[in-house]
C-alpha cells in the first residue's frame, strides 16, 4: 500500500465519523424540539448522544483506538479522583447547602392578603 492510499483510508474514516457526529448532534437536537414529556428522558437521550460522541471523539482524532492497553491504566487515577470528589463534597454540600424550607412562600399567603386589604395597591 503506498503513502497515498494509506493517507485516502485515514481521510474516509474522519469523514464517516464526522457524519456520526452530526448524526448524534441531530439526534440530540431533535430530542429537544420534539418536547418529550418526560425531562428525564430527555436528559438520558441528550447524555448518552454526547458519551457517544466523546468516545468517536477520543477514539479516533485522539488515536486512541490504536493506543495499546496501557491507556486503561492511566484511567485508573483519574476516576477515583472523579469519583472521590462529589462523595467528599456530599456532607458539605449535596445534603446542607439547598434548603428546602423557602420562608417567601410561607409568607406568600399572608402578602396577597394584605395586598388584598390595601385594594391593590403594592
Amino acid at each position: 500500500m503506498s503513502e497515498h492510499e494509506h493517507h485516502e483510508s485515514h481521510g474516509s474514516t474522519y469523514f464517516k465519523v464526522f457524519c456520526a457526529l452530526c448524526v448524534f448532534t441531530l439526534i440530540s437536537v431533535v430530542a429537544d424540539i420534539i418536547h418529550l414529556p418526560s425531562k428525564i428522558l430527555l436528559g438520558a437521550i441528550v447524555l448518552a448522544v454526547a458519551v457517544a460522541k466523546a468516545l468517536c471523539v477520543m477514539a479516533y482524532f485522539m488515536h486512541l483506538k490504536f493506543e495499546r492497553a496501557w491507556k486503561y491504566l492511566l484511567l485508573i487515577p483519574t476516576t477515583i479522583i472523579a469519583l472521590a470528589i462529589p462523595i467528599s463534597l456530599r456532607p458539605d454540600i449535596g445534603a446542607s447547602y439547598y434548603v428546602q424550607d423557602i420562608p417567601q412562600l410561607h409568607d406568600y399567603p399572608e402578602h396577597e392578603a394584605a395586598v388584598a386589604h390595601q385594594g391593590g395597591h403594592h
